[in-house]
């Protein structure tokens, strides 16, 4: 395979943590931690004035946190872009910390409901409110965000997420389904993608075809859920069958499993393959991002030929 070059380059990567608070949610705070570029000049100035710094957002999966993913986070914000993950109350890893027992026992008992899945979208669309007016809290970081080029992206309850912010239809709670789509968002990238099979009822026509941006879904042949055993890969394909925009690519690794994309491993074995599959990841990731967020054409060309429909 032909490896799409990333910047010879890259800039360093500083962290900043903070929490937005919804008032009207019940003051509901939303914790982020944000990956952001600065100049090889080692200054604390991001690397583009102007506001020309793409931003890509992350939602972490069911008893996670901000914390995850950061071996993708911190190489894609080297390449120039800002990241934002955040934190999903009630849904997150305050569910098992402190508690006896392995986390994915703990969390084995808790059911995953529509009202969680909802509060989670509700989360992000916050969130890029709080980015857009540019907040007092983040002086060094916002005036360069760059809010017309904006991607999303999570992890497995957070791919859920974002598959929903992007324009699949998530469960209302009452039977029906909702649209939560976030038009501010213009791509998606979705590790271990979510079927609503659990959540909902309804023929895949009526929940996948809205989808209107350009994705990457990303999974592996051992994508197992550690949570419900009924999910695999083949059932993970699903979004990408029927997601209404033709710009749908597909990673599959061979032998990649569920955790290959946080940087834990949780309850499975030593992946004989995690630096193989994680420089892949990695090559994948930065080329969809350079396509959709940058315009860079070599790079769509690249995801067409290698991971194309």
């Amino acid at each position: 395979m032909t490896v799409l070059k990333t910047r010879s380059d890259p800039y360093r990567v500083l962290l900043k943590r903070g929490g937005f608070i919804d008032e009207s949610r019940g003051e509901r705070e939303v914790p982020y931690k944000i990956y952001y570029p600065v100049g090889m000049d080692c200054t604390d100035k991001p690397c583009n004035d102007g506001g020309d710094v793409p931003v890509i957002i992350w939602s972490h999966g069911f008893g996670g946190s901000r914390d995850g993913a950061s071996f993708i986070s911190r190489h894609i914000a080297g390449q120039g872009y800002i990241v934002v993950h955040v934190t999903h109350k009630g849904t997150d890893s305050s569910l098992w910390e402190g508690k006896g027992g392995h986390p994915w026992d703990v969390l084995s008992e808790f059911k995953i409901t529509p009202e969680l899945v909802l509060e989670r979208a509700k989360d992000i669309s916050f969130v890029l409110d709080c980015l857009e007016g540019v907040p007092s809290e983040l002086p060094e970081i916002a005036k360069y965000m760059d809010m017309e080029n904006v991607g999303m992206s999570g992890h497995s309850l957070g791919a859920l997420t974002a598959q929903g912010l992007v324009g699949m239809k998530l469960p209302d709670g009452k039977g029906g389904l909702v649209d939560m789509r976030d038009e501010r968002l213009s791509c998606a990238i979705v590790y271990s993608p979510v079927p609503m099979t659990t959540l909902s009822d309804a023929p895949p026509e009526d929940i996948y075809t809205s989808i209107s941006t350009p994705m990457l879904h990303m999974t592996g042949t051992e994508d197992n859920s550690p949570l419900n055993k009924t999910i695999d890969y083949k059932l993970r394909l699903i979004v990408r069958e029927y997601a209404g925009h033709q710009e749908q690519y597909l990673q599959l690794l061979e032998g990649g499993d569920h955790m290959i994309y946080n940087g834990t491993r949780g309850k499975l074995a030593r992946n004989p393959l995690r630096e193989k599959h994680e420089s892949l990841i990695l090559d994948a990731v930065y080329a969809f991002w350079q396509a959709y967020l940058k315009g860079d054409e070599d790079a769509k060309r690249w995801l067409q030929e290698y991971y194309g429909r």
